[in-house]
């Protein structure tokens, strides 16, 4: 049996996943942005929910923690490093930790950077990774709270992960990272391909998402602050991948 994960647009520009364990039929949220976008999958389904799984506290990512576990006595999972800043946490966890969906294991791992306490949620069996507002397709996201050292070693560690991982991530962000990513490594024929991609996925009104992270891998100029290429293109020692991480950033920040 298998994991099953429900893809829907919530809010603005969230995604909001239902991961569905088929051997036991137990399905959770992955964060719980928008109450009435949830129910709705849920409903198009005929799933029930019983887990939700928090990635860290961002309002568009734990909103609606309270409706839905009052509608349906979800167990809330979340992070331990942001306990103090989200309601209704009933286990929390942290890095090495497994959580269980029935059947489906999840390994938790660490991810710092966007706020401090942000976790990703690895399914190592069935090749998915639900990294939220840590990794986007050509992008990272923004460095509300973390420092970009422990930030790059997180993100590294997310690009340690097989080739072959789909990475569902928690916004609709690939069309305006490509626009950026192009800006700082023009020459990159990975990138090229998968802003041509994009670009064509958005204009037939389709997700990005989920994507192969070994393709982006090739393409995501935050999974390759390390490239010599970016290092020049800032004019940064190579050796200072931490300072040429911030550089990335730093650009997006302003681009």
């Amino acid at each position: 049996m298998a994991l099953i994960v429900d893809v829907f647009p919530a809010r603005s520009d969230n995604y909001g996943y239902l991961l569905h364990d088929e051997a036991t039929g137990r399905t959770a949220a992955l964060d719980a942005p928008e109450a009435a976008a949830i129910r709705a999958a849920l409903t198009r389904r005929g799933w029930t929910l019983t887990d939700i799984f928090i990635t860290h506290h961002h309002i568009d990512h734990v909103e609606a923690i309270p409706e839905l576990k009052a509608a349906f006595g979800a167990r809330v999972v979340g992070p331990r490093g942001e306990a103090d800043k989200i309601e209704g946490l009933d286990e929390l966890v942290g890095e090495g930790d497994t959580v269980s969906l029935g059947e489906t294991r999840f390994d938790i791992l660490e991810a710092p950077g966007h706020t401090l306490g942000h976790i990703v949620y690895h399914d190592a069996a069935g090749k998915h990774l639900f990294s939220a507002d840590a990794l986007f397709s050509l992008g990272v996201g923004r460095m509300f709270e973390g420092t970009p050292g422990p930030m790059w070693e997180g993100v590294k560690r997310l690009r340690a992960l097989p080739d072959d991982t789909l990475v569902y991530c928690g916004h609709e962000y690939t069309q305006s990272n490509a626009k950026f990513a192009l800006s700082i490594d023009p020459d990159n024929a990975a990138l090229q391909a998968r802003a041509a991609e994009v670009e064509a996925l958005r204009a037939e009104g389709k997700p990005t998402i989920p994507f192969r992270l070994g393709a982006d891998k090739k393409a995501n100029p935050f999974l390759r602050a390390d490239a010599p290429e970016l290092a020049r293109y800032y004019g940064i020692d190579p050796s200072d991948v931490a300072a040429v991480f911030a550089a990335i950033r730093k650009g997006k920040d302003d681009f």
